[in-house]
């Protein structure tokens, strides 16, 4: 198994869900996380956590639709914590609303947010991790980019859109010891569903939780054997097999 001990990450989303979940997975395996967020007060309850059980956590509030933040995010982390080994890209917002019905702003926001950003981020970040000698890109994207939903048609594309520069990259990295992945989780118990999917909101036992997605985030970070796991995808127990 492939050590963490003294590795830096970013985490975006990181106060709450599934990226809290693997905020708080990764301290506790000694990563030093830098966990971004829109609101440093939230992320002031992550801190909490972690450092109370002996971990380190950097905190980074920023706005991922600002096309600046990306760049301010990984300077900041490398300048605090010295080196940058692993990148996650969780961070999303959703939209339920029929394609026809979709605004420009929201169109735009949803791209911004789910796709642009992860694009800057991983722009900003390869450098330094060519610089740590390799390191493991993460992307938390959705069942959502492989398969089409009724009136999830901005959430889609930009998901899709997260899919096809993952895709890329990976080839592109590959000689520099850089492995991207890509996680695409249906039915998880967040916020975020219980927004748009009510209906499984009111039934958490049907849910996936947020540290299973962590478990697995641990795994890809631990395995660097010769066999690579390019993308996973992930659905609730109770749906029906979709591969």
């Amino acid at each position: 198994m492939y050590s963490l001990q003294d590795k830096v990450a970013i985490v975006t989303g990181a106060s709450r869900g599934i990226g809290k979940a693997i905020a708080l997975a990764l301290a506790a395996e000694s990563v030093t996380v830098a966990a971004v967020a829109r609101s440093e007060r939230s992320l002031q309850r992550v801190q909490q956590e972690i450092e109370s059980s002996g971990g380190n956590i950097v905190l980074i509030a920023a706005e991922l639709e600002d096309p600046d933040s990306p760049g301010q995010i990984v300077t900041q982390a490398v300048r605090q914590c010295g080196r940058l080994d692993i990148l996650i890209n969780n961070a999303g917002v959703v939209l339920s609303r029929p394609v026809v019905e979709t605004s420009l702003e929201e169109w735009d926001r949803l791209m911004n947010v789910n796709a642009r950003a992860p694009f800057l981020l991983c722009k900003e970040a390869v450098p330094h991790l060519k610089a740590a000698g390799g390191g493991t890109i993460i992307q938390v994207s959705s069942v959502v980019g492989v398969k089409a939903y009724l009136d999830q048609g901005a959430y889609g594309a930009s998901k899709h859109a997260l899919m096809g520069m993952s895709k890329v990259l990976a080839q592109e990295v590959q000689a520099d010891n850089i492995r991207v992945h890509t996680l695409l989780p249906g039915g998880v118990a967040t916020d975020m569903i219980a927004g748009v999917r009510p209906d499984l909101a009111s039934t958490p036992e049907v849910l996936m939780q947020p540290q299973e997605i962590a478990e697995l985030v641990l795994f890809l970070l631990t395995h660097r054997g010769n066999a690579v796991i390019d993308s996973i995808n992930l659905r609730r127990a109770a749906s029906a097999p979709w591969f």
